[in-house]
């Protein structure tokens, strides 16, 4: 079976926050459409240039690899998912592309933390910016409040593996964000229902299904991606770095 392209693989995982409108151009079912139909082509690209949260980073993992086009595969899954191209990032690199993204938008104390981020948590990736960085720019101004470290915890990309295969959804066990002594911790894995958001269109276009004991990424409550072992490992492994340095525990 042929890997899907990373413009597709991009939006399954863009897709469910940007129908909330948490993210992105406002139009989430062009993305939708062009993952079930399996269609790569400008309106896609445009599309997925303006968003301002995660391209950027695209963008910033694909320079310090040397690849071309920021949408290439590899660096669509070193962003969601994590690849040995996620570790690859100078941290002064990473440091002046968060500094000019995000710099003018914090008080002094809170641009130092930024600049000092590459060096407790050097690899980029989506769920660090979830946990590092979106706290600091005004998501999280009064602390972490149930209600708000719900919302983190639904932004991470997470690994589950597959319990039950229902209509319309999937009973998987996952770890789960969670407060412990007053810091961020990942939880045991414990069952959770989430959507069945793989659709159609891999590569070739077949159905993207899933069986028992299937590893699946989730993503604000939906499974979007079907992992294979080493994707869930590499993914599990980078979200509990990344919690963990959160915490101030690395």
């Amino acid at each position: 079976m042929r890997a899907e392209p990373g413009p597709l693989l991009f939006a399954r995982y863009a897709y469910p926050p940007n129908r909330l409108g948490y993210c992105g151009p406002d139009d989430a079912l062009s993305l939708a459409d062009h993952v079930r139909e399996g269609v790569v082509d400008p309106d896609l690209l445009r599309l997925e240039r303006g968003f301002e949260g995660a391209y950027p980073y695209l963008a910033l993992i694909a320079r310090e690899n040397g690849i071309a086009d920021p949408l290439d595969r590899r660096v669509v899954e070193a962003y969601w998912i994590g690849n040995d191209l996620s570790d690859r990032i100078r941290p002064t690199a990473f440091a002046a592309d968060l500094d000019a993204r995000f710099g003018g938008r914090v008080a002094r104390a809170e641009r130092r933390w930024l600049l000092e981020l590459p060096s407790r948590a050097a690899t980029v990736h989506h769920d660090v910016h979830v946990l590092e960085v979106m706290p600091r720019i005004g998501m999280l101004r009064d602390g972490f409040v149930p209600g708000l470290l719900l919302a983190m915890g639904r932004c991470l990309v997470r690994a589950g593996r597959v319990e039950a295969v229902t209509e319309g959804g999937l009973q998987v066990a996952a770890r789960s964000l969670e407060l412990r002594d007053g810091r961020l911790a990942l939880g045991r894995p414990v069952s959770e229902t989430v959507v069945d958001g793989l659709g159609r269109a891999t590569g070739d276009g077949a159905a993207c299904r899933v069986r028992r004991g299937d590893w699946v990424a989730l993503h604000w409550g939906v499974a979007v991606d079907r992992l294979e072992p080493g994707g869930a490992a590499a993914l599990e492994r980078i979200a509990s770095r990344a919690v963990a340095a959160a915490a101030g525990t690395t």
